[in-house]
């Protein structure tokens, strides 16, 4: 369940690019993915915000974040996103959508507005089924320019051009 090392590699290098610093991670699993983008903002100087449901992988998760070094760069919470991302009111400039397929239009709906101008939204597996009718909702909006990357298990980057 964890991502590709190529996506892994593709999230770091847009964080390191942009210099982001503000990032959400929705669907932390056991942290692979949770890692790399906070190696990105140890570098950037950011923080991530990491939601998990699953309290067995949200704990191997905190014990990844611990031996990679990273945990003081990881605010991880336990609990539904569903819920969860709607509490959220500071800028955000990435984020990275890797939960439940069928809510990815529902999870940037709600992280839109705090998605600042220039800022990143990614969702993985973008193939499947729910995410692919995500893909189709976010190309077609004129203030994002989508593209998508299928080197790893397929990735779909959305750069916010305007408000």
């Amino acid at each position: 369940m964890n991502v590709p090392a190529t996506d892994g590699k593709l999230l770091y290098d847009i964080i390191m690019e942009n210099k982001y610093k503000s990032a959400v991670e929705i669907g932390t699993s056991t942290g692979h993915s949770s890692i790399w983008i906070a190696w990105a903002l140890s570098k950037t100087g950011g923080k991530l915000i990491t939601f998990e449901i699953d309290e067995r992988r949200y704990k191997e998760a905190l014990a990844n974040f611990e031996k990679a070094g990273l945990s003081n760069f990881i605010d991880a919470r336990l609990g539904d996103a569903h819920e969860l991302v709607t509490r959220l009111n500071e800028p955000i400039d990435f984020v990275f959508s890797d939960a439940d397929k069928d809510w990815y239009t529902n999870y940037f709906k709600a992280l839109d507005p705090q998605l600042v101008v220039g800022g990143c939204f990614t969702a993985h597996n973008i193939e499947m089924s729910g995410a692919r009718n995500f893909y189709n909702y976010i190309s077609k909006l004129p203030n994002y320019k989508t593209m998508v990357d299928n080197r790893g298990a397929g990735m779909s980057i959305s750069y916010k051009t305007e408000k």
